[in-house]
């Protein structure tokens, strides 16, 4: 099943950007379409104020996502860790993540929901890891404790078995 594949005619209002500037914070992240197509997350990241995160989200409607094990997704870093993001309802406070290493190379990564702890402000829950019944929200965050510029091209995020 797909979620989202990126093109030429993707718009960037399906997607929106939440920096730590809800907390006081002054990194600022930004989301664009790029001339070949795929989806661009870059920004700075600051430490004042006590920030130090970026994040996008797309709000994908409520899909029923039973028998799916795994998220494919293609990207593109800058050697950074990310974290990708979901929530089963988007009115939850808390996500489910997994962070994945970056290179500055075209990647597929595997994510299996057994691996993704609910997380609320950086710190795990005591709760089971994501079910993969239902997903509302899916997203991308980078906050890795230090002052930082960042980019991060999407291509696609997948559904598999």
């Amino acid at each position: 099943m797909t979620l989202y594949i990126f093109n030429s005619e993707s718009k960037t209002a399906d997607w929106y950007t939440l920096d730590d500037v809800v907390m006081g914070g002054n990194s600022n992240g930004s989301f664009s379409i790029n001339a070949e197509g795929f989806g661009v997350f870059k920004g700075e990241i600051s430490l004042e104020n006590n920030g130090g995160f970026s994040s996008v989200r797309h709000d994908c409607k409520r899909k029923n996502t039973e028998g799916f094990t795994h998220f494919i997704i293609r990207v593109k870093g800058d050697g950074n860790p990310y974290q990708f993001r979901v929530k089963s309802d988007k009115t939850n406070r808390y996500s489910y993540v997994a962070t994945f290493q970056t290179t500055e190379s075209w990647e597929t990564i595997k994510i299996a929901f057994s691996y993704m702890p609910a997380v609320f402000r950086g710190r795990k829950l005591d709760m089971p890891n994501f079910s993969g019944s239902t997903i509302e929200e899916i997203g991308f965050l980078i906050g890795n404790k230090k002052p930082q510029k960042f980019k991060l091209e999407i291509d696609s995020i997948i559904l598999s078995k």
